[in-house]
């Protein structure tokens, strides 16, 4: 059976052939994936300005004395001061934004601090670009995003929906914005590994729901998809990967086998299961081979069954389709994990 294809329509946003020279902004600079963003840029890149943009002063004095490099500024400010980011913005190419609240219970109870920085901190993001020439913007979405059952998720639902909207507010020939989403980051500083290691010198592992799953991806592999992502990005996509999932348990069991397993229940406005699709995006949704691209708008994927976008051949998916950490494909084994952790 022939093959229907449909052109991605071209637009004025074409590829970025190059980073190189390119002066790069990092909100959150000095977070997990904003520092191990950065030393993947300065390994690749040797003419880059970089900028770290983020509140806390003694993070930056360390990252500054760890990286001691020429080609990085550290700017002190809050993403919730449009004209702080304003100043930062200036000479800006491209803006990785990372700065978020992320704890999910700490955001159910200080809701307000939460809205101000992922909501109304993505919208200052967003001006602040515009108004400054900014050529490219990712922004960091989650899982959580998707279907939220807290605070945090519904903050990022929120965020993800400004930054997709905000291309018809640069035009044409403005700043290009799209959305990274992905699942729970290993190694990082929310990450459970430290919290089961901390618990395996007591003998007892908490966990919150023995059926619980989550999206898992290494932060080399967050680093390597969001650059490739900026390189190929036309404007209101979301870029989600394929990635394996985990179970709870094993992860436990990859870390203390030998460690009583002690039920917990599940904490303020946690899920059993994540989604990174869900069906209701589905008639939007194009498959790859490592990745799935929400569309920003259902003309983009019509009647045609294969999409051709920046010389990647992709497939609608099913009308029922969705991406969740229960029903996925690609699953972690205890051995697996295990060797993570090691």
């Amino acid at each position: 059976m022939e093959k229907k294809i449909y052109i991605w329509k071209k637009t004025p946003r074409s590829e970025l052939k190059s980073i190189s020279r390119k002066s790069i902004l990092v909100t959150g600079g000095t977070g997990s994936f904003g520092k191990a963003f950065i030393k993947f840029l300065l390994k690749k890149y040797k003419n880059n300005r970089i900028v770290i943009f983020s509140r806390d002063e003694l993070k930056q004095f360390e990252m500054r004395e760890e990286l001691k490099n020429e080609n990085l500024r550290f700017f002190i400010g809050d993403v919730r001061d449009c004209e702080r980011l304003k100043r930062a913005f200036n000479n800006i190419d491209i803006v990785i934004h990372a700065a978020a609240l992320k704890q999910v219970v700490a955001s159910e109870y200080n809701p307000t601090e939460c809205i101000k920085t992922n909501v109304y901190g993505a919208e200052n993001v967003i001006n602040a670009a515009i108004d400054c020439g900014v050529k490219r913007v990712i922004a960091l979405s989650t899982d959580k995003a998707v279907n939220p059952v807290n605070l945090y998720g519904a903050s990022k639902l929120c965020s993800d929906k400004l930054f997709v909207s905000a291309n018809n507010l640069s035009g044409a020939e403005g700043t290009t914005f799209s959305v990274v989403r992905y699942g729970n980051v290993i190694g990082s500083r929310g990450s459970v590994i430290p919290i089961f290691l901390k618990h395996k010198e007591k003998g007892k592992i908490p966990i919150t729901d023995e059926r619980m799953t989550r999206f898992w991806i290494s932060l080399e592999d967050g680093v390597k998809f969001v650059y490739n992502s900026l390189k190929i990005m036309k404007g209101g996509e979301i870029f989600i990967p394929k990635i394996p999932s985990m179970k709870i348990v094993d992860l436990a069991n990859a870390i203390a086998p030998e460690c009583r397993q002690i039920l917990t229940g599940v904490r303020p406005g946690e899920k059993i299961h994540e989604t990174m699709i869900p069906v209701d995006d589905a008639s939007r949704t194009i498959e790859f081979n490592d990745k799935y691209i929400i569309c920003p708008e259902k003309k983009l994927v019509n009647d045609k069954s294969y999409i051709k976008y920046s010389n990647m051949l992709g497939k609608k998916v099913d009308k029922k389709f969705k991406y969740d950490s229960h029903e996925n494909s690609d699953w972690f084994t205890v051995d697996q994990l295990r060797r993570i952790v090691r």
